[in-house]
């Protein structure tokens, strides 16, 4: 059976999920067949309160182009963190989750191109920053910060 492999088909079992974190956020992004639907934990991502911080969610898909991913619905789930973190999580799970959705369900040549108009824009969208929190010390209001010191 020789079928063009751009076509989606509703028998197939297309979905698959990926997890990122950034800082203490962890987002986990569901990538299935469906109409375009971009959901946040549960309502629509439009809902986003600051529009700063949506539009950074959003980025992968407006930089991709909205038409190009009409027939697939992205879920996403997040927690920890504080507001910033969660929405570069979310971008990040978006990101991943598009390109391994392509790489699966359509084909390679186009899975190298989303890739690398992404990591052109910015490589954090696939690429994880390793930065945490260093654990406060003795001696000091911070991490590397140290109490004043007096010689007299």
């Amino acid at each position: 059976m020789n079928l063009p492999s751009r076509v989606f088909f509703s028998f197939l079992p297309v979905y698959l999920f990926k997890q990122t974190n950034r800082k203490t956020a962890v987002a986990v992004a569901h990538v299935k067949q469906g109409k375009g639907l971009l959901r946040l934990n549960g309502s629509p991502i439009e809902l986003e309160k600051t529009e700063l911080l949506r539009t950074k969610a959003l980025e992968p898909v407006l930089l991709l182009g909205k038409e190009k991913f009409a027939n697939v619905d992205i879920r996403v789930r997040v927690k920890g963190g504080g507001h910033v973190s969660q929405m570069y999580a979310v971008r990040q799970a978006i990101a991943k989750g598009l390109v391994a959705y392509t790489q699966k369900y359509v084909d390679e040549a186009t899975k190298k191109e989303l890739k690398d108009a992404l990591l052109q824009f910015d490589r954090t969208m696939l690429v994880a920053d390793p930065r945490r929190m260093e654990p406060k010390k003795a001696g000091g209001r911070g991490a590397r910060a140290r109490f004043q010191k007096s010689y007299r």
